[in-house]
């Protein structure tokens, strides 16, 4: 699956397949779908947020880690375009990174990645 948004001005790639998983532990040492899991904190407060119009807390704020954010957004724009630059220096070239606008557009990105294909078959009837 792929998506192209605009950060800073810029049009971004992003892109998930069969290796993004294998390429995020290759990168950061870590399980690719636990950290995916870490980011739905931020989907409730996102939708909180949509749904009453109301600030969030920097309680709430201290139970996200944003660096999952951004270890998954640069994983998936080094998918979409293998010669982007190591993640800080990636993320450097933007002078607005504004994750409130961006994990949204990427949201379906992760949850494609998460999702099965597989129908569910049904139980064989005993006789």
């Amino acid at each position: 699956m792929e998506k192209t948004i605009l950060i800073d001005g810029q049009k971004v790639r992003f892109k998930t397949n069969g290796a993004t998983p294998m390429r995020y532990k290759a990168q950061f040492g870590k399980d690719y779908f636990k950290e995916i899991l870490k980011m739905f904190p931020l989907t409730e407060l996102a939708n909180k947020k949509g749904k009453a119009k109301k600030d969030v807390t920097a309680e709430e704020l201290e139970t996200l880690d944003f660096e999952v954010f951004y270890n998954i957004a640069w994983i998936m724009a080094k998918t979409a375009e293998p010669t982007i630059p190591e993640p800080l220096e990636w993320l450097e070239q933007f002078d607005e990174f504004p994750i409130a606008d961006i994990f949204p557009e990427l949201q379906d990105l992760m949850i494609s990645s998460l999702q099965t294909t597989k129908k569910k078959m049904a139980a064989p009837v005993k006789r």
